[in-house]
């Protein structure tokens, strides 16, 4: 005859969408045993990612420049990956936006600047087609800028100001975004 064993557990909470559980069975062999304990297993380790995912910081909010302008091109967000940046890795700006005319061409400046440093930006212009297929057609599109920092770069909060013109010089829209540097540094880039 098989041996009974008792499990008793109390006062676990997996998430916090679920009740505190209190539960006592009675299990009748080590199969049993074995497949409540798996069970159990898995339910800790899913609720461990479940709370992993909820501390990860959201995705980095963006400003219009003129919160009154009425630009002709609607961010809808900004996305930094990895983020944060870990400095000697490519990182990428992705930057979901809608245009109700066709763009054939246009320029974006990247004006970064180190979070509360007084002085002059860093400054990179790029061609609206080495971030977009061109022509942009009229719709939804997707900015996508890639960069490498120099393993020398301090790590903190940086602040984007990307600014948005047409061929003819024309303001598309403008956005100030922020983006952290990690302390974290690629050996094989040092």
């Amino acid at each position: 005859m098989p041996k009974i064993v008792f499990i008793y557990i109390w006062g676990t909470r997996f998430s916090s969408t679920l009740h505190q559980l209190s539960i006592t069975m009675a299990v009748h062999s080590t199969s049993t045993l074995c497949f409540l304990l798996c069970l159990s297993s898995i339910t800790l380790l899913l609720s461990s990612f479940h709370a992993q995912a909820r501390s990860h910081a959201p995705t980095p909010t963006f400003q219009y420049c003129d919160r009154n302008a009425d630009y002709a091109v609607k961010v809808s967000g900004v996305e930094i990956l990895p983020d944060p940046v870990e400095r000697g890795v490519p990182f990428t700006f992705k930057i979901p936006a809608y245009t109700p005319e066709p763009i054939a061409s246009g320029d974006l400046v990247y004006e970064i600047s180190y979070a509360g440093v007084e002085g002059p930006p860093a400054t990179f212009l790029h061609d609206l087609c080495e971030e977009a297929p061109c022509p942009v057609p009229a719709g939804n599109f997707v900015l996508v800028h890639t960069e490498l920092l120099p393993p020398v770069t301090p790590p903190g909060t940086y602040i984007v100001k990307l600014t948005f013109k047409d061929h003819n010089d024309k303001l598309l829209t403008c956005i100030t975004f922020p983006f952290k540097i990690g302390a974290k540094s690629s050996v094989a880039a040092i």
